[in-house]
């Protein structure tokens, strides 16, 4: 049996990672796309033989219709909350992308309508499949570098004029758009949630950057006293990078986030290096396979509503303290789920897509 999946929002996201990744999934299947745009939307549905094609004022429609069971919400972040309420409360169950909404009230209410409904919401971490920073996530659990103290992490590269990351209304900027990557990762690394935050971000004589910073740097405080930094940047060239300082050893994540890119781990220790090579993997095809799993096997995605709630909380503080300049604690509830081994998925990348 496969989940049979509507993409909401064929931008750049849907044609060049959703679509060709999904197409892959064993379990999985598209089976209508809703967008504004019926040319771009009839060569992708020929292309991956889509059967239904919805303009985005026939979406109600298109829940309505028994042609799809889960819908991927790709759209502008300002959107995210109102098609994924209006989906769950459908019974569709709900994958969106990240961040997962605009605010701590868009994601409450979106859980809320999911919970309602019985339907599951996941925030698309695709990273929680892939085979790389699960090993590494492996290694600091089972002790490699001794106690994990300290995080540091940088996610770059050059966002180009006119780029949807680059508008306010979109809630866009580095941070939302890839320092989530470093949050997200740092709160797995240490298995808690930060206790208080700081941050700062430039200005810049770029036009570029009339809506949103260039760069923005973050410092976390978290139980025990581990600490963490990150900066997220559209202004210098391609970095995504993680290191993890112990008390006996460091962890180096190298293409720590890109889906594009293979992964290597290089654990330091006792003077020694170890390099682990990891092939490069299909993130969006092992992301929708295991939440179509889920879906049949009535299991409840680890990367839930409230796993993107705890994203977006956090987020929201940094963005408040960049403007105050002050340290400001917060306070989220412990996750009783991270990411594991039985999430893993080795797909093979693929050439198959069409970018329109």
């Amino acid at each position: 049996m496969s989940i049979r999946y509507a993409v909401v929002g064929a931008g750049w996201i849907s044609q060049i990672a959703f679509m060709p990744g999904t197409a892959q999934a064993e379990n999985s299947r598209l089976t209508a796309i809703v967008t504004g745009n019926t040319d771009t939307a009839s060569k992708l549905a020929s292309f991956y033989g889509i059967e239904h094609i919805y303009s985005y004022d026939q979406y109600d429609q298109m829940l309505a219709d028994d042609v799809v069971d889960a819908v991927y919400v790709a759209l502008p972040n300002g959107l995210h909350a109102e098609y994924a309420i209006r989906a769950a409360k459908a019974g569709k169950h709900v994958l969106v992308e990240k961040p997962l909404a605009v605010s701590v009230e868009e994601c409450r209410a979106m859980i809320a309508a999911a919970e309602e409904a019985g339907v599951y919401l996941a925030t698309a971490y695709r990273l929680h499949n892939e085979p790389g920073n699960l090993h590494a996530l492996k290694l600091i659990r089972d002790g490699a570098i001794g106690d994990p103290r300290i995080f540091s992490s940088m996610f770059s590269f050059i966002a180009d004029t006119g780029n949807h990351r680059l508008k306010a209304a979109n809630w866009g900027g580095p941070l939302q758009d890839i320092g989530i990557y470093c949050l997200n990762a740092v709160r797995h690394v240490f298995e808690d949630e930060p206790l208080s935050v700081s941050a700062i971000k430039n200005q810049v004589d770029d036009p570029r950057f009339g809506e949103v910073e260039e760069t923005f740097a973050a410092t976390l405080l978290f139980p025990e006293g581990r600490l963490a930094q990150f900066t997220a940047s559209f202004g210098a060239a391609d970095l995504d990078v993680f290191r993890v300082a112990g008390t006996e050893g460091e962890l180096m994540v190298e293409r720590a986030y890109d889906f594009q890119s293979p992964t290597t781990v290089r654990h330091f220790r006792a003077g020694e290096v170890v390099e682990h090579y990891f092939p490069q993997t299909d993130h969006f095809a092992g992301q929708t396979d295991y939440f179509s799993q889920c879906i049949l096997s009535g299991t409840p995605p680890e990367p839930d509503g409230y796993e993107g709630l705890a994203d977006v909380t956090t987020l929201v503080a940094l963005e408040r303290v960049a403007q105050t300049g002050r340290i400001e604690a917060i306070s989220l509830p412990p996750r009783d789920r991270r990411p594991g081994a039985s999430m893993r998925r080795t797909y093979p990348t693929t050439s198959h897509r069409l970018m329109v």
